[in-house]
This record gives C-alpha cells, structure tokens and sequence, in this order.
C-alpha cells in the first residue's frame, strides 16, 4: 500500500490515529488505508479500492485479511467504523448511504403505476404534437416513461429541453390524477440552480397554451434540496427523513449531476416508497463538489441491450415512438427502462461552434477539437494560448471592459442584473494569477484603472458578489449572486440588489449579506446551473489535475452565443484526454 505523503491533509492524520486507538495498535496497514480513505473521501471519491492499492491479488487478500482483524473493519451489514464490502473499503456512513440508495432506487424503477393509457397518448399528442415519423422524439419517450415508471433520469446537454419536458410530464401526470390529485416537488441543489428552474417552469408553463386544462395547476415553486428536507439550525439532520416522510407524490430534482452521495441518499429516504421520482441533468458535466458522482453513476448502469420489449410496446402505444433493438427478453439491469437521453440539441445547431467544441471535448476527440478551435470566429469560438504572468492584465483588460461595460452604465438593479449576466470570466483553478483570487483582483484595478469602479474601501458601487453560504433567513443560499448600487432609498449609502423570482429584485443590506465574494471572475465548478451570452475560459499555463474533460465542457456549455478559451494545445489536448473517475460502488450496485 501506498506510503504517507505530504498531501494528506490534518483531518486525514486525526482520522487514523483515532482509528489506530480504537483498534489498540499505532500504525501498519490500519494507519495506510485509514489515511488514504479519508483523503480519497476528501477528493470525491465514496470509497477506496483496495485492488488499486496493492501490487496483486495475493497482497489485496492479505491486506483484506489484515484490516477485519484490527476489529475497526467489518463486512456489509456490520455497524463498524469501516466497511470492507468485496475490495471496497467505505467509511461505514458512506456505506450506508450508497447500498440504501441502490435499494430505494431499484425499488422505485421496478415499480409500475397504473395509467390510463388512451388519456396518456391523446395528452402526449396535444403538448408533444404529431409524430415525426423523420427522427426519434426522445422527450416524447421520456413523457411516457415518467408517466408509468417511480423512478426516470432525463439527461441531455444544455439546450436539450429537460425543463420543457419535465413541465410536460408534470401536466400529463395532473391529468392522470385527475387534475388536482398529485402534489408535485420541485428542487434544485442551489438557490442559483433553483431560480433558474423557477424561471424556467414559468416560461415552460406560458408556452403550454391551451394545450392541457391542467396548465395553471402546475406548480412554480422550487425549493433547494435542503429548505425541502427542512433543516434544522445547527444540527446536520433534516425534518423529514424515514420516519416523517414528505408530503409528495412526486419529486422533481433539476441539476442533478451536483448533488452529492449524502444529499441524495437522505433525500430518497424521506420520500415515500411510491412516489415517483425525477432526475433531470447533464450526466457529461462536473461531478458535486462533494463526494460522489451519483447521476453519472446512474447513467453508466445504460442496457447495452437496450429497452425490454415489455417497454419497448408501451413506447409505441402511448408516444408512437418505434424503438429499436429490443427483440429479445433476456435479463437487463434493473434502470435498463428508466433512462431516457435527449440527443437534439434546440440550441446549438450544426452550424455551433460551441455545439460542435462540447462534443468533440465530450467524446474525448482532441485532435478535432482543436481543429474546431482553430477556425474560431465566426463559429462562435476564439482560441488562444493562456498569456504570460507579465502581460496577463494587459490581455485580460479589453475582454472585460467589452463584458462588463454594459451593465456598469446602467443604474436600474433590474437591468443592471440581467447586463452582467451576459458575460462572465470563468476558472478551472481557485487560487494563483490564473484562479479565482488572482483574477478577481486583476479585473478591479482594470476596471477601476478605466474609471469603471472606485474600489476604494470592500463595498463599492458595481461590486459583484456571490454567497457562499446558505442563510434561510434571508432566502439567500449558497451561489446567488447580487451587484452593489446606491440605495435608492437612503442617499449616500449602498445595498446589494439579488435577483427574486417573485419580487423581481430585493435588495439587502452589506452589512447583512451572509459569507460572500467578489464574482468578475468564479470556477467553473460555481458556474453550473447558470448560462451566459457569452464565457472567457481561462486555464493556467501549466498542468493541473483539476483540468478534465468535465470541467471543459462544463465550462464551454455555459456559453449561449460565444465562448472564449485561454489554453495552450499541450494542455487543452491533456484535459480532453483526462477523465474523473469518483471510486464508488453505486454503479455495481444498480446494475443488480
């Protein structure tokens, strides 16, 4: 096993001597994977294989043997502080919530509700339209595919319409209840995420027309997944949980790709055993910033066999979608019939850049990506190499001015809102000149250096901000972001104005905002969730683990019209090629 590093952090030091107490002896194999367990949790990952930790077989038994008997490791079902499940070691809670999330989730896609199948195809004609007998309507297949089943994924790119099929899903569903008989959550994992999703089902819902006589019954409230589950102030638990169930026949989650193992696991469990639930993401984009990868997990259980015939035939009597390769019923994991991919992209058309770069990154094709790359402007795209430390700012200041002047000659909070949201520099690092920090500063002192902002003391008029908490109190959560201006309503004095899906804009004292930071610049990571006109993406000049294929085309997606990307070949070409993999064991699991 892997010796002790430098990179272990002091939590990992702490975890292993508390193990190594416990089990009555001060190192050896317990202390090695005790601290390689904590710092793979710390990094995303659910557990540790011991396979990737010991030079063969024979070393992984021994090691196996070695930890059970410290009498701090146990097998599945035991309550010990680590889990040794095959050659996987969990930390017993992640354990915990993994195999019950499996179950919950199995449960679910293997239960039938009835439907009323003449009402469900007439109702799929009037939001749907007629078949296309061209191409296959995958949000026709997804519609049914909710209607019947307790547990669907819906996963597509940006501009794939999940949030138009959900709200379709959501009208069928009323109407086989009989239109006031379904009680319908809707839930993001943050308050950005859930604010667009408010918007969105808004749109989606105006869009409907007269299409169903259910329309104005569909809900347009979103709650995070937290405010949902209730928190309780400074503890960890929820209201609701196994024993005090949620009131909802259905449960919708947007943004699904950001919700972490822990989140997921303890939302399932609150949630009836017969309400239906829905995922709806981009399963290609980054992972939760937190341990797991649980709708990346879900998706990669896809039937190489495809649908059963069983689905296959009620595909084709409610949606008059023909599927193909189903012929045979032989045996196919438990989700086989539960996800459902959106392929046509309403946004990026053939003609995309952004469309066409999203998809070669995702495929992992380099070579055309930069070849993509390299035709630039009238795509969409424009492509350089990430400049020199010395002539960083000097690069950098006709970027921003050209994106942030906008919204800094205008004085209503409202449009001063929706101007700087149609640009935003994005990060694949936190910290240095290339991250975050370094970029943030950089843009005040050009901006301020054209006469654009006086940063003269923290709060000054322009400044945008992001919280990185969430206050309930408030109702600002962890990734809205507000712009300071004068306060209309007390001279001299400045209020930072948020977006309010149902005030419009709310304002809120400085002095109130909860734990924030400037945003000209945020990570890509902070980014999901939200879309902007137009991105600058910018890599640093050097290799970094934290480069991958995900990040990538996270970032490059949240661009409507035009994307920018600072990155030298070498290093664009080694983060295409580079993948995350999240060690879990969910994904065996769902695979029955």
């Amino acid at each position: 096993m892997a010796t002790e590093t430098s990179e272990y952090r002091e939590i990992d030091y702490r975890f292993a001597d508390f193990l190594c107490s416990l089990a009555r002896t001060e190192g050896g194999d317990l202390r090695r994977a005790a601290l390689r367990l904590s710092s793979a949790v710390g990094q995303g990952d659910i557990c540790l294989d011991l396979f990737n930790e010991a030079e063969d077989g024979e070393e992984c038994d021994r090691l196996a043997a070695a930890l059970k008997a410290s009498g701090v490791v146990g097998s599945p079902g035991e309550y010990v502080p680590l889990v040794l499940d095959d050659s996987r070691l969990y930390l017993y809670r992640y354990w915990k919530y993994e195999s019950e999330l499996a179950e919950k989730i199995i449960k679910k896609a293997a239960h039938r509700n009835p439907v009323d199948v003449p009402l469900l195809r007439d109702g799929i004609i009037r939001l749907f339209g007629p078949v296309d007998d061209g191409e296959t309507d995958w949000q026709r297949i997804a519609a049914a595919a909710a209607v019947r089943s307790g547990f669907t994924v819906i996963s597509g790119g940006p501009g794939t319409g999940k949030t138009s099929t959900v709200v379709k899903i959501i009208a069928l569903l009323l109407e086989q209840s009989g239109g006031d008989g379904m009680r319908v959550a809707l839930t993001a994992p943050t308050g950005k995420a859930a604010a667009r999703l408010k918007e969105s089902i808004r749109g989606a819902r105006e869009q409907l027309a007269d299409a169903t006589p259910v329309k104005d019954l569909i809900p347009e409230e979103v709650a995070t997944i937290h405010r949902l589950l209730g928190v309780i102030p400074g503890s960890h638990r929820f209201r609701h949980h196994e024993d005090n169930l949620l009131p909802y026949d259905v449960v919708v989650v947007d943004e699904a790709s950001m919700v972490a193992l822990p989140l997921m696991a303890r939302l399932v469990a609150a949630m009836a055993p017969e309400a239906r639930l829905i995922l709806l993401g981009d399963r290609d984009q980054l992972a939760s910033v937190e341990a797991g990868a649980v709708l990346g997990d879900i998706c990669d259980t896809e039937s190489p066999d495809g649908f059963s015939p069983e689905f296959c035939r009620f595909i084709e009597d409610t949606a008059g979608e023909h599927l193909e390769g189903a012929e045979t019923d032989a045996p196919r994991p438990p989700l086989a019939d539960s996800l459902i991919f959106l392929r046509k992209n309403f946004r990026f058309g053939s003609g995309s850049g952004i469309g066409a770069l999203s998809r070669a990154v995702n495929d992992g094709e380099a070579d055309a990506a930069l070849a993509i790359l390299r035709k630039g402007g009238a795509s969409g795209l424009t492509w350089r190499e990430t400049p020199s430390v010395e002539t960083l700012e000097q690069t950098l200041a006709s970027e921003v001015v050209a994106g942030y002047v906008s919204y800094l000659s205008r004085d209503d909070p409202a449009e001063v809102l929706a101007a700087f949201d149609r640009f935003r520099v994005l990060c694949a690092v936190r910290k240095g000149r290339y991250g975050v920090t370094g970029l943030n500063m950089a843009i005040e002192r050009i901006l301020a250096e054209k006469g654009l902002i006086t940063p003269n003391s923290g709060w000054y008029r322009g400044r945008p901000v992001m919280v990185t908490v969430n206050d309930y109190a408030l109702r600002l959560f962890n990734g809205d972001v507000g712009i300071t201006l004068p306060d209309p309503d007390n001279p001299g004095s400045l209020a930072v104005f948020f977006p309010s899906a149902g005030e419009g804009v709310r304002k809120v004292s400085p002095l109130r905002v909860p734990r924030h930071e400037t945003v000209f610049a945020m990570t890509v990571h902070k980014s999901q969730g939200s879309e902007f006109d137009e991105i600058l993406l910018v890599a640093p000049p050097y290799e970094s683990p934290v480069l991958t294929r995900e990040l990538l085309y996270t970032g490059i997606t949240r661009a409507r019209t035009a994307a920018g990307l600072w990155c030298a070949e070498e290093i664009f070409s080694a983060a295409v090629s580079r993948r995350i993999e999240r060690r879990s064991g969910l994904r065996k699991a769902l695979k029955g």
